[in-house]
């Protein structure tokens, strides 16, 4: 999945910040957060309305709201990243949740250059490597693996696995449109992947 250095087409807005886009951000970010806000958050406050509606999703999908466990909505969110060749999503989720979901820098990278039969997924793990793939490369599931997932998760949580492909989806086709600059703190695709 290779990924090309090219200029930013919509500029993120820089510091000092208007107090109502400086609010904004804050709302994006986590509490105490101790980096600046996002690059693609400050290219989304270029359209309040926007990243007000992208601030509520965004906070329900990564809140304790959702009853899927970290492990499972981090691996979705890096192989959703990965199939769309979004290195930025991937890399501030890798970096800022990989290890707390317990994701190994060698699943971390299989996200990118494997698929749901590496023998670094679990086979519960391949089922959600296989949704991930289906949804990117069909905008459906099988009714094989869709019986599959029903023996794992619950209804609510197969519409969270289903909102969170879909989700990120977006987010990767904002942060790969615009072209969002990768974050110089966060970590690259593996080599194999470029």
């Amino acid at each position: 999945m290779p990924t090309e250095l090219r200029r930013t087409r919509i500029e993120p807005v820089q510091p000092p910040y208007e107090p109502e886009v400086g609010a904004a951000l804050q709302a994006m970010m986590p509490r105490n957060s101790p980096v600046e806000p996002l690059k693609l958050f400050r290219t989304l406050a270029r359209h309040r309305p926007l990243a007000a509606a992208m601030t509520a999703l965004g906070r329900f999908v990564l809140g304790r709201e959702l009853s899927l466990d970290l492990h499972d909505r981090e691996l979705v969110i890096d192989r959703v990243c990965a199939r769309c060749a979004c290195e930025y999503e991937w890399a501030v989720h890798a970096i800022s949740y990989g290890a707390r979901a317990g994701l190994s820098p060698e699943q971390l990278a299989a996200t990118v250059t494997a698929g749901a039969d590496a023998a670094v997924w679990s086979a519960r793990d391949g089922l959600l490597i296989r949704l991930v793939d289906e949804l990117h490369d069909t905008a459906s599931v099988s009714d094989e693996l869709w019986s599959e997932l029903e023996r794992h998760w619950t209804e609510p949580q197969l519409l969270e696995l289903l909102l969170i492909a879909g989700w990120y989806h977006a987010i990767a086709f904002i942060a790969n449109g615009a072209r969002v600059e990768h974050e110089s703190w966060a970590p690259r695709f593996p080599d194999s992947a470029r």
